[in-house]
């Protein structure tokens, strides 16, 4: 078997394993209320309509880490303003689904979902 012959069979085997290395993470969360299925970037107004009033919710300016330069000093007879820090208004949802279901956390900026965990009953990553 000449090396030409082992790549050539190699070959269709790289690419499946490429293929499936990237199709992996790419999935995201759905959940499902009323046998309709609701999912990441959908609208607060669908998850409503879909899933009705969430068993708890919470809302929270989430921080925005940013890379701009801390504001110029001000000159003594002035008061220094302290320094803002910019902030996106979040909402958490939580669900719960019933006996033998984890509760589903939704979490919702901008009028759009942007994740949907299972399973942390209300706990939140760090603000």
């Amino acid at each position: 078997m000449t090396p030409a012959d082992l790549g050539r069979r190699a070959f269709p085997g790289m690419i499946l394993g490429a293929l499936l290395a990237l199709a992996g993470p790419a999935q995201a969360q759905s959940l499902r209320c009323n046998d309709t299925a609701v999912r990441e970037g959908d609208s607060k107004v669908w998850l409503l309509r879909t899933c009705g009033q969430p068993a708890i919710a919470d809302s929270y300016c989430a921080r925005v880490l940013t890379n701009l330069p801390p504001p110029a000093p001000v000159p003594y007879p002035y008061v220094q303003q302290a320094p803002q820090v910019p902030c996106v208004m979040t909402d958490e949802w939580l669900y719960e689904r019933g006996d033998g279901y984890l509760p589903a956390v939704i979490r919702i900026r901008e009028g759009r979902i942007i994740s949907i965990r299972f399973g942390e009953q209300g706990r939140s990553e760090p603000r």
